[in-house]
C-alpha cells in the first residue's frame, strides 16, 4: 500500500482544521478515546455539534483562539491507500511553518473561502506550493453552504484561480466545491451540488496518480555515516552509509565521489548484512566501493555519467524565515543534505510581491516571510541539481550560526554567474 503525504493550506478561517477532522471523522479513522475527548470539549458549543477542529488544533493557545499556530501531523488510511496529513497555519505570521510542513509533500490542498474567494493568503501559498514543485494541487473551495451551493460562485473562483495557476506554472490542479463542517463532498458525494460532476475530496485523494513523482533518473547517494569497525573478522571493512535520495545504483555502477571528483565502481551494495544487485530510492544502504578512495561525511555519491552541478556561487529562491532581516553581504551556515559549508549572500536579484507576481529588483533586504531570488557564496563547492528536476537534491535551508536556528528555505536554481 503506497502512501500520498499531502498539505492543507489557505487563508485563517477557511476551515483547514474543520476540513481534516470531516475527513478523520467520516472515513471512520478516530480512535474512541479520542471522539469521547473531542465530545467534552465541544459540550460548550451552543449548537451541541461537535467541533472537529479540535482533531487537529493541539496546542491551548489554538483551542483558545480557534486558529493553527503549529504544523500539525495526522495519520490515517483507507484500504486505498495511507496518508500523512500537514496542516499548515494560516496567519500571514505563520508562513514559514507552512514551508516546513510542505518541503515533502506530494500533493497540497489549498482551501478558498467561498464567500471571499481568492485573497492574499490564497496567493502566498499557492506560490510556496509553485516553488516547492508540489505536483498535485486541489483547489477545495470550501463552505459552499453559506453562499447557497451556488455553481457560478464555484465558476468564477475556478477562473480566478486559473488565470493565478497560469503565472505560476502550476502543474495539475483540480477543483472540488465543498462543506468541510457538513461533510459535503469531503468524503461523500454532495446531493446539495448535483451540477459537479467530479469525485469528492477522499477519492481524489485515493486515486491520485503518484507513481510518476519519484525520480528515478539522477542517482544521488548523500554519504550519512563511514563505517569502517576495523575489528578481526572486518578488518577490511569500508561501507558508505546513507539513504538514497533519488535514482537507482546497482553492483558494478562507475561512481564519483562529489565534490572531491573521485571515481571508483560500486562493489556491494547492502541492507542489513544482505546483499543486493541494486537498490533506489528511498531506500537506506550500505555502498561499498572497489577503490579505496577519500569519502566522507556530506559527499555525495553520484552515477559517473550522470553528473549534477558543483559550483560554490549558488543562485536559489529563498523564502526569509526570520525575524531579523537579512542582507546582503550577511554569512551562514547552508546545509545541503548531510552536507554543510559557510557561505555568504552575495546579491538579491530581485524580490516577488506575493500579490502580483511582480519581480522588485532595487530590493536591499528581506524581511520574515519575504520571498526573493538570491547568490550565494559558499566556502566549499555544492554539488546539487535544480530544485525542478529535483526536489531532494535541491533543497536547502540557511542556518544562523550563532543560534543554529533555520532561518531560510533554499530551493536551488543553478549556477550563479
Amino acid at each position: 500500500m503506497d502512501l500520498l503525504r499531502f498539505i492543507t493550506a489557505g487563508s485563517v478561517d477557511d476551515g483547514k482544521s474543520t476540513l481534516i477532522g470531516r475527513l478523520l471523522y467520516d472515513s471512520k479513522s478516530i480512535l474512541a478515546d479520542q471522539m469521547e475527548a473531542i465530545e467534552r470539549a465541544s459540550k460548550s458549543r451552543d449548537d451541541g455539534e461537535i467541533d472537529l477542529a479540535l482533531l487537529t488544533d493541539g496546542l491551548r493557545s489554538e483551542r483558545e483562539q480557534g486558529i493553527t499556530i503549529d504544523v500539525a501531523y495526522r495519520y490515517f488510511q483507507t484500504t486505498k491507500r495511507k496518508f500523512i496529513i500537514v496542516d499548515a497555519p494560516g496567519h500571514i505570521q505563520y508562513t514559514r511553518n507552512m514551508v516546513t510542513g510542505a518541503s515533502n509533500c506530494q500533493l497540497a490542498v489549498v482551501l478558498v473561502d467561498a464567500r471571499h474567494g481568492v485573497v492574499e493568503q490564497t496567493r502566498r501559498h499557492s506560490l510556496i506550493a509553485s516553488m516547492l514543485g508540489i505536483p498535485h494541487l486541489v483547489v477545495a473551495i470550501n463552505k459552499m453552504d453559506l453562499v447557497g451551493y451556488s455553481q457560478d460562485v464555484f465558476s468564477n473562483i475556478c477562473i480566478h484561480y486559473n488565470e493565478l495557476a497560469q503565472k505560476l506554472n502550476v502543474g495539475e490542479v483540480t477543483y472540488i466545491p465543498l462543506s468541510a463542517l457538513n461533510g459535503d463532498n469531503v468524503v461523500d458525494k454532495s446531493v446539495n451540488m448535483p451540477w459537479y460532476e467530479g469525485e469528492p475530496l477522499l477519492s481524489h485523494l485515493e486515486t491520485v496518480v503518484l507513481d510518476q513523482d519519484e525520480n528515478l533518473t539522477d542517482a544521488r547517494f548523500p554519504v550519512q555515516y563511514v563505517i569502517r569497525p576495523q575489528t578481526a573478522e572486518l578488518h577490511d571493512y569500508r561501507g558508505y552509509a546513507g539513504k538514497i535520495t533519488s535514482g537507482i545504483f546497482r553492483k558494478g555502477d562507475a561512481v564519483t565521489v562529489l565534490p572531491t571528483g573521485e571515481t571508483s565502481t560500486i562493489d556491494a551494495i547492502e541492507i542489513a548484512e544482505t546483499h543486493y544487485e541494486e537498490a533506489f530510492a528511498p531506500m537506506s544502504v550500505v555502498l561499498h566501493l572497489a577503490d579505496d578512495v577519500d569519502v566522507s561525511r556530506g559527499n555525495l555519491i553520484v552515477k559517473s555519467d550522470n553528473l549534477p552541478i558543483v559550483s560554490q556561487n549558488v543562485e536559489a529562491l529563498l523564502c526569509w524565515m526570520d525575524a531579523k532581516p537579512l542582507k546582503v553581504g550577511s554569512k551562514y551556515t547552508l546545509q545541503h543534505g548531510t552536507f554543510r559549508t559557510r557561505c555568504a549572500v552575495r546579491e538579491i536579484v530581485y524580490q516577488l510581491n506575493v500579490n502580483t507576481y511582480e519581480e522588485f529588483t532595487d530590493a536591499e533586504s528581506l524581511k520574515l516571510n519575504d520571498i526573493a531570488r538570491v547568490i550565494l557564496k559558499t566556502a566549499k563547492p555544492v554539488s546539487f541539481d535544480p530544485y525542478g528536476k529535483n526536489r531532494v537534491n535541491g533543497g536547502a535551508i540557511l542556518i544562523d550560526e550563532t543560534s543554529n536556528v533555520t532561518v531560510g528555505a533554499l530551493m536551488l536554481q543553478g549556477e550563479a554567474a
